[in-house]
């Protein structure tokens, strides 16, 4: 079973682990802009870039969040997509506030489909039920060619891997 660390601390890893050379799994979101469904994963012709934060109401997370939405401006035929378990409206207002608009902002609120089928749901923890820091890469065929599952939830992904992966 996958791990991570929170302050320290291991945390097991609940859901199905989805490593690099698997076929991506194909899963239902919310986007916050509208409360519409979201694919996320599967084969969708183009690149995607999936970036799995906590919430969005964390330091670490908004940073992250803000430093990929910078990025993201460059990156050409490529879907990015946050998912996180915020509720859509505050994932909207998030985006209003920061001006996020070169991402898809999304949340796994309903059933945590995606925390489940990507094996980002953190388990017997203080922060139990809510997701890890992830980050997976998909070509455009479904296939997953990059993963990082952040070692320590509190600190920020390798954002030039993960852009690099992609490119």
């Amino acid at each position: 079973m996958a791990k991570t660390k929170f302050k320290g601390t291991d945390v097991e890893l609940l859901g199905n682990e989805v490593n690099v050379g698997d076929k991506a799994p194909e899963v239902t979101v919310v986007n916050s802009d509208g409360l519409g469904d979201v694919t996320v994963g599967g084969a969708q012709g183009k690149k995607l870039l999936i970036i799995v934060v906590r919430s969005l109401d964390t330091g670490v997370c908004a940073t992250e969040t803000r430093n990929f939405n910078a990025k993201a401006a460059d990156l050409n035929d490529v879907i990015t997509t946050i998912v996180s378990l915020d509720l859509p409206f505050a994932a909207g207002r998030f985006c209003s506030a920061e001006g996020i608009n070169n991402l898809t902002v999304t949340s796994d609120f309903r059933n945590k489909d995606f925390a489940n089928a990507y094996g980002v749901l953190l388990g017997g923890s203080v922060l139990a039920g809510v997701t890890c820091r992830a980050i997976f890469v998909v070509d455009e065929n479904g296939v997953v060619t990059y993963k990082e599952i952040v070692p320590e939830i509190t600190e920020e992904p390798n954002y030039d891997a993960a852009l690099a992966a992609v490119k």
